[in-house]
């Protein structure tokens, strides 16, 4: 009897097993998931806020399907077992409370003026919360998941506890292990699966490169220079924000110390004394970001990274100048001090200025490029003379703005006599360049003699530029070799221009002819004829883009047409009719005695 209870119990300890091995295996791409629900629900324009929102009505809409609220009137909560788990959204419940978690914290993060005391406590909090929720997940998945489910699952929380130790600034060589064993897994994951998962595993990958040469940076493995951390945290992508935000720390603490043998602000010969702490770091933090337009590495950069530097500088300038001038109303009635302040704002302001002609000297340059190049992409936007125009409108206000703030004072020392000759040769050239292409647009409209006007005008200025330029002591090679371009380009066009008017001339009384020809007493022109009345002939009902002819597809408004309506019936026979007097009928009028006695 023993060996026959012996026999039924490994039995039942058999059935137990194939039934659990039988058990169908949850399959999660985790990365994939939380990809598109991250670039679809802000996190594409950095907007943790609305993600968060996401996150929370998410896990409402998957509470509510499982029928796994937290009770209706009063709180009672439900833990998520091994046991639980019998349908893969109680492990998306797990996933996306963890993504709610992590994005508060990355929305705390991404507060203006950076998070205090309090709110880091916070968003410490919040991120231990993330590597909680996280961790459940991985372990649940390795028991109901099958085993790329359970690897994403592992790299996921790695990539959590990794967070959380970065944004600690402790225990650099776990956050380092943590980065290591996530970038392993997507790593090996990049290798299988379809072609859209393989660039998200790579992605991935290339998003967790820069936090681990940071951790090896801070711990003494790695010689990185702050240009290349700068270069790192160019990088995009959502895994980077907490990297950044880390790095903008470093940077600014960087900048406050090396802003303290910062005294004084040199500008055209002039020195100026800076004794507010912010006004240096704004100032310091500019000089940085001109030197990454100014260096060798400014030619490996894009015209969008350039213009987004810009942009970084003129709000540090801005910042700069705020500060200035709440110092000059903290001043008081010190003569000396409001002396400094205002040279430094005008100093500040000047150099604000010059970057804004750099600028608007870039959006020039891509101009030309996309007006030059072969329109043969129809989705890209056509730039036309006109723009390029207004562009060149824009520095004349500027090069004129900058020259009256530069001459503004009452004692001029060399340098800026210089420098307000260098920028009346600049606007010189720019008034060259203007009349070009507004001599662009008028031959683009069919309008030759203003055309050939515009570009006489034009190589005249040129030459005057040219022979200006040629007097300076210190000769700009760009500016000389844009004004000897811009000559050649006047004279060949003043050319093209002349031989087409004389040919569209000499065709003026052959097309004459031939539209005399074509006319017909009775209105019918086939020339104006419209779309719908010609469709079994071939010609084009839209003109050429460059002529302002409107296109003949149908008649707006349409035309009057007759149409049959009811006959007009006049009563002629009331005129012809005899009435009879209807006199003895009416009341007749008495008078005011007769009324008394009435």
């Amino acid at each position: 009897m023993k060996k026959e209870n012996d026999g039924a119990s490994s039995m039942d300890i058999d059935i137990e097993k194939s039934s659990a091995s039988d058990q169908p295996k949850f399959s999660i791409n985790v990365l994939q998931l939380l990809k598109s629900a991250q670039m679809q629900h802000g996190l594409r324009h950095g907007d943790y806020t609305r993600y968060r929102r996401y996150c929370t009505a998410r896990l409402r809409r998957l509470y509510r399907s499982l029928k796994f609220t937290h009770g209706r009137n009063k709180y009672s909560r439900k833990v998520i077992t091994e046991s639980t788990v019998t349908d893969v959204r109680f492990l998306h419940i797990l996933l996306y409370t963890a993504e709610r978690a992590w994005s508060h914290a990355m929305e705390k993060r991404q507060l203006p003026d950076g998070p205090n005391g309090r709110q880091r406590i916070y968003l410490i909090g919040r991120l231990r919360k993330a590597v909680k929720w996280a961790t459940l997940f991985a372990q649940l998945c390795a028991v109901k998941g099958d085993s790329r489910t359970s690897l994403e699952a592992e790299a996921y929380a790695s990539y959590m506890k990794g967070n959380l130790l970065f944004e600690q600034d402790q225990n650099w060589d776990m956050a380092l292990r943590n980065f290591k064993s996530a970038r392993a897994v997507y790593e090996e994951l990049g290798k299988y699966g379809d072609l859209e998962n393989q660039l998200l595993c790579r992605e991935r990958v290339e998003e967790l490169e820069p936090s681990i040469r940071y951790c090896l940076h801070k711990i003494g493995q790695s010689n990185l220079q702050a240009s290349e951390l700068l270069q790192i945290g160019e990088m995009e992508g959502p895994a980077l924000d907490l990297f950044k935000s880390k790095l903008e720390a470093v940077m600014a603490e960087a900048r406050s110390q090396q802003a303290a043998s910062m005294t004084e602000f040199d500008w055209l010969g002039h020195r100026f004394p800076i004794s507010n702490p912010k006004t240096r770091v704004s100032i310091l933090k500019a000089q940085e970001l001109e030197k990454d337009l100014q260096g060798s590495t400014a030619d490996s950069l894009s015209s969008e990274k350039k213009l987004a530097v810009f942009d970084k500088i003129f709000s540090a300038y801005h910042d700069a100048r705020s500060c200035i001038r709440n110092d000059l109303i903290t001043a008081g009635s010190a003569e000396n001090v409001k002396d400094d302040l205002n040279g430094l704002d005008k100093a500040v302001s000047a150099v604000l200025g010059l970057r804004t002609i750099e600028r608007n000297q870039l959006l020039v340059s891509i101009a030309k490029s996309k007006l030059s190049r072969n329109r043969d992409d129809k989705n890209e936007k056509v730039t036309k003379p006109e723009e390029l125009v207004r562009l060149f409108d824009l520095l004349l206000q500027n090069v004129s703005d900058l020259t009256d703030l530069v001459t503004s004072g009452r004692d001029k020392k060399p340098e800026e006599v210089a420098f307000s000759e260098k920028c009346a040769f600049k606007s010189l050239a720019f008034r060259a360049e203007r009349c070009f292409y507004l001599a662009k647009s008028y031959s683009l409209a069919g309008k030759r003699a203003e055309a050939y006007a515009l570009f006489s005008r034009a190589l005249s200025v040129a030459e005057d530029a040219l022979q200006k330029l040629q007097s300076l002591e210190e000769n700009e090679q760009e500016m000389m070799a844009e004004l000897k371009t811009l000559h050649y380009q006047c004279r060949s066009n003043i050319c093209i221009e002349h031989a087409t008017g004389i040919l569209e001339e000499q065709k003026i009384p052959e097309k004459l002819s031939k539209e005399i020809s074509n006319l017909s007493l009775t209105g019918a022109d086939k020339k104006d004829k419209f779309l719908a009345e010609k469709l079994d002939v071939y010609e084009p009902a839209v003109s050429d883009s460059n002529t302002k002819v409107p296109p003949r597809i149908e008649a707006f408004p349409p035309p009057f047409q007759a149409i049959p309506r009811n006959p007009i019936v006049l009563d002629l026979a009331y005129n012809m009719i005899d009435f009879p007097s209807l006199e003895n009928r009416m009341k007749k009028s008495r008078g005011f005695i007769s009324r008394l006695w009435r």
